[in-house]
């Protein structure tokens, strides 16, 4: 079968050379205080300028968006100043960058909010845990989430003012699009789902009001980035953090249609990517195509050969890929070239220093 993994493509507005993405990885190595992307970003990331397109770790649009530590915010002059450095670095190599925006919703800790309390759509806790340096101690490791606080109808249309300035200062910051973060169990898809949704007012109840937040948000951004620069990421079998719901799949093709008509430039499926994860419905993949128009991005798990297979089926567009972009920061040309594909260090992964992020070296070059 011949690969079409490097034939060029356009997403939007962007032209692409190929169609291997960099996939969103939390990587935990912005400067503290003040969550500002690093000069050590900024290399991180040129480094892997080579994607068809970079997905930036997930940046929250908010303080009150935050629920790991040392993740990057985009809503201060600080943190906006700190993401040019890294526009600045990842186009000088010649690639092409994308923010993914983020309010992780009830996925928090006490230590980030003033009153200890996470807000979501409805106060259940998500049966999770967040990754948080301690600030006392500074140790750090994985911790419960509590129960949060549920969102007034009055607050909502603030949230989704924080989604579109994010999107502008993105833009400023040199972005060439954004990304929604919509999938996972974060804010958004929190709203989506009966199981953590139980809301008697306009965003709950039916499946038109539970996936209203997701359509004012795209709108709010899209009008703020240009819907040709807007993307957003979905995940419409993941069950973990609380978020089974048996109907979904028709309330992600109803999302679906909705961000048809906002115009969006491409949907970006998280699909599980753990050993005995649920599939995603074939069924499923066929209807996204008739309900979204735009491009349909995929990440969970590919190599090569399961990428070239979607491709050549016609049920995506683009793959991303995330971890083995980690210890392989040239990762188009090994696929092209069918060269090794080297391991990452996983004590690395989250928080430290260069050692693990920016120290892997592209194929031929000594560390």
């Amino acid at each position: 079968m011949t690969s079409s993994l490097f034939d060029p493509l356009t997403l939007g507005d962007l032209s692409l050379p190929h169609r291997i993405a960099m996939a969103p990885m939390t990587r935990a190595r912005s400067i503290q205080p003040g969550n500002v992307p690093s000069r050590e970003m900024a290399r991180y990331y040129a480094q892997r300028a080579s994607a068809a397109t970079i997905i930036t770790e997930a940046t929250q649009i908010s303080p009150q968006g935050q629920g790991y530590s040392f993740t990057p915010g985009i809503h201060s002059d600080e943190q906006v100043a700190g993401w040019r450095l890294v526009t600045d670095a990842v186009h000088a190599a010649g690639g092409r960058i994308v923010l993914q925006l983020w309010h992780v919703g009830r996925m928090s800790h006490a230590i980030f909010h003033e009153d200890g309390l996470p807000v979501a759509p409805s106060a259940l806790a998500p049966d999770a845990k967040v990754w948080i340096a301690d600030p006392a101690t500074g140790e750090t490791g994985m911790v419960d989430s509590p129960v949060p606080r549920a969102l007034e109808t009055s607050e909502i249309d603030g949230i989704v003012k924080d989604f579109a300035k994010a999107a502008t200062n993105a833009m400023t910051a040199g972005f060439d699009g954004v990304e929604i973060h919509g999938a996972n169990g974060y804010l958004i898809d929190q709203f989506l789902r009966r199981s953590s949704n139980l809301r008697d007012d306009r965003y709950g109840g039916s499946q038109e009001n539970r996936i209203r937040f997701l359509v004012e948000v795209a709108e709010a951004v899209a009008a703020a980035a240009g819907p040709g620069r807007t993307g957003i990421r979905l995940s419409p079998v993941i069950t973990q953090r609380g978020m089974a719901d048996t109907e979904i799949i028709p309330t992600m093709l109803a999302a679906a249609r909705e961000l048809d008509r906002i115009g969006l430039a491409y949907i970006h499926l998280a699909e599980a990517d753990w050993d005995d994860a649920p599939e995603t419905p074939e069924s499923f993949r066929h209807e996204l195509r008739a309900a979204f128009s735009g491009r349909i991005i995929v990440a969970g798990k590919y190599d090569k050969a399961r990428a070239d297979n979607i491709l050549a089926r016609g049920l995506a567009d683009v793959v991303a890929f995330g971890r083995p972009f980690i210890a392989n920061p040239d990762l188009p040309r090994r696929l092209r070239e069918n060269l090794p594909l080297a391991s990452f260090d996983p004590a690395t992964l989250f928080g430290g220093d260069e050692q693990g992020y920016s120290t892997y070296p592209a194929w031929g070059t000594a560390a």
